[in-house]
């Protein structure tokens, strides 16, 4: 008897060590996967941080791109509106002296005069309207250019476009250091088709190139050798099934240790507080992302660099 109750007990303490170890099993694993989704969770914060830096850092990347586009477009504006206000300012000279004229008794009219004056009238108003609506295309490009991203692709002249962002990249330069000067050179195919892009994300990228171009220029002036004339070129030509726009300078070049990494984000060789780094990444994920084409370099140290561009027609 005393041997079955042994042996009963025995069992007993061996199903009691067996629901403990399950117990005890059963507490690790719910500890773990409480670990588990912690980590998880703070992985997701950390993300959603690293995220929200981000965004701030491409936003600081857009204004700065649109601090050198504004300063730009206060010089080319300037063009226009200086035409606008002399081209009023001598109609009402000739609005007065029509005055002065129809004021006169009949048999003493200069019939011809006043025809001529009309007609100047009228052609200074061409004039007027011309350069005001110069002015309105540079205001609407700055604010295009301002918005967060979300426009949409229409039909755009690739060549007008080059041409703006050229100027207003040179002058938002000028007007941080007056001393700068480059020559700006241009070659635009004049069949050229009209290609569907977001107007002010491709100009975000030419604006890019180009101020980093005349950056290359300004830079290689202080090092080069007597005579040299810091030159930056854009052209546009129709590439296989697409358009080509090509940024070339005549500045140090880019050294081959690092061509591999200048599309990548937050790489720079801009001194600290410079610059972010996200200006090539952005433009390469404009390019390439948002408008199924191509962002290429070619470069040689000490012989400039060419950036290409090619956009699908």
């Amino acid at each position: 008897a005393y041997t079955g109750y042994l042996m009963l007990l025995g069992f007993l303490g061996y199903r009691l060590h067996l629901y403990q170890k399950a117990r005890t099993l059963e507490k690790a694993q719910q500890a773990a996967k409480e670990k588990e989704l912690e980590q998880a969770r703070e992985i997701k914060k950390a993300y959603a941080e690293l995220k929200a830096t981000q965004d701030q850092l491409i936003h600081s990347e857009k204004m700065a791109s649109l601090g050198e586009l504004t300063a730009g477009i206060a010089h080319e504006i300037q063009n226009p509106l200086n035409f606008v206000n002399n081209f009023a300012e001598v109609n009402r000279e000739l609005i007065d002296e029509l005055k002065e004229e129809s004021g006169k008794e009949t048999k003493d009219r200069n019939a011809k005069l006043e025809q001529d004056l009309l007609e100047d009238i009228d052609q200074n108003l061409d004039k007027i309207s011309l350069h005001g609506k110069r002015a309105d295309s540079i205001v609407k490009g700055m604010l295009q250019h301002s918005r967060s991203g979300d426009g949409k692709k229409e039909p755009t002249d690739l060549n007008k476009l080059a041409d703006e962002y050229l100027r207003l990249a040179y002058h938002g330069l000028r007007a941080k250091d007056k001393s700068f000067n480059a020559a700006m050179e241009t070659d635009f195919d004049p069949e050229l088709p009209r290609v569907d892009v977001v107007p002010q994300d491709i100009g975000r990228v030419l604006l890019n190139l180009l101020t980093n171009a005349f950056h290359a220029v300004s830079q290689h002036k202080d090092i080069a050798q007597k005579g040299y004339e810091p030159t930056v070129w854009i052209k546009t030509k129709k590439a296989k099934n697409g358009v080509e726009i090509t940024v070339e300078d005549n500045g140090g070049g880019i050294p081959a240790a690092i061509r591999e990494k200048i599309f990548q984000p937050f790489f720079t060789t801009k001194s600290t507080g410079e610059g972010t780094g996200l200006g090539l990444s952005m433009s390469y994920d404009i390019v390439t992302k948002g408008h199924g084409g191509q962002l290429n370099l070619e470069s040689k140290e000490g012989e400039g660099a060419k950036f290409f561009v090619t956009l699908p027609v």
